[in-house]
């Protein structure tokens, strides 16, 4: 039987932390490079993982601009940089003289599958905050509007989108699971939200495997950090509305935001950066959170709230408030 040929994965990064590749790095059961050489899939080069540097990486840029080299997947990772006044030079690729947005650019022209990896690869993310001065984009959006690098109406060779994983960082296996559905050619359109993100993670509520949720059930919320308590009411956690399976793929074996005791800022929204209030703090008008669950009315939240509040067990209603389980839960005789 004749071998397939393995497809061609370049890796990037440009205006971010780097935060999503050191996320990448543990992925588990099986690791990144087990996962990659499963699926048939070659590491051309990552900024993290690879040897080649310099003229080396120059070389292989210009090999792959020449069509000596095939580029099945180019990942981006960070905010594309346009600044200053559109000239690109506030990142330049080191030993190139060229703007890494036209590196970017003109790779993306030979690849026949885009990724945009991370929320600000996606939409501008972190690296769009305070005002933007480094006048940064995602490749297909800039925010929630289609734009970008590549224009809103990007289409690969492959016949799809840019597809953005976003997050921040990502999940490892958010990036290696589409990695693999792309490479099988499983990933079409009717796999993809409203953003391009994959459906396997965003057709989630953060809120789902919440470890909180018997608090949000009945509005026992904690007032400060490292309360038990559900966080929606007065700690900013977007839980509800947030589009992730946080909780039910939990990170590195076992954790999460909430679980660790940290609301969650809705990263895998365009514009999560700047939400107009502190990151902690839950905007109200009336005493009633601007933030309400997706798909809920605001009547129904109001009156169900008002009856959870009056049932909650004085169990939920003295631990919510504490920062270890005071009350164990009571027994019920047979």
């Amino acid at each position: 039987m004749e071998k397939k040929e393995s497809m061609k994965l370049l890796w990037l990064q440009s205006g971010g932390c780097g935060g999503c590749s050191l996320s990448l790095l543990g992925a588990e059961s099986p690791d990144l490079l087990t996962t990659l050489d499963a699926a048939g899939i070659e590491l051309l080069w990552h900024p993290a993982l690879s040897e080649r540097c310099g003229g080396d990486l120059l070389g292989l840029l210009q090999s792959i601009l020449d069509g000596a080299v095939r580029l099945d997947l180019l990942c981006l990772e960070g905010a594309v940089v346009r600044g200053p006044n559109g000239s690109g030079l506030f990142h330049v690729l080191a030993g190139s003289g060229r703007p890494m947005r036209d590196w970017i650019g003109a790779l993306a022209a030979r690849a026949r599958q885009v990724v945009a990896v991370g929320s600000c690869a996606a939409f501008g993310g972190i690296s769009a905050g305070g005002g933007n001065p480094g006048d940064v984009c995602g490749l297909q959006y800039e925010g929630a509007r289609r734009g970008g690098l590549l224009g809103g109406s990007y289409l690969g060779p492959g016949g799809l989108p840019v597809i953005n994983i976003a997050g921040c960082p990502t999940h490892p296996d958010w990036v290696c699971e589409t990695l693999v559905q792309i490479a099988r050619g499983d990933l079409g359109s009717e796999r993809l939200d409203e953003f391009n993100r994959p459906r396997s993670y965003a057709d989630h509520l953060v809120h789902h495997g919440c470890p909180r949720n018997e608090f949000y059930e009945f509005k026992a919320s904690a007032v400060n950090p490292s309360e038990l308590g559900c966080l929606m009411e007065h700690m900013g956690c977007l839980g509800t509305q947030a589009r992730a399976d946080c909780n039910i793929r939990l990170w590195n074996g076992g954790g999460s935001c909430l679980r660790g005791g940290y609301a969650c800022i809705n990263c895998t929204q365009p514009g999560f950066e700047e939400p107009g209030h502190p990151f902690t703090e839950t905007p109200k008008i009336a005493g009633i959170p601007v933030g309400l669950p997706t798909d809920m009315p605001k009547a129904w939240f109001v009156a169900l709230a008002s009856l959870a509040k009056a049932a909650t067990p004085e169990r939920l209603r003295d631990n919510a408030r504490a920062d270890h389980i005071r009350v164990t839960p009571g027994k019920r005789a047979p």
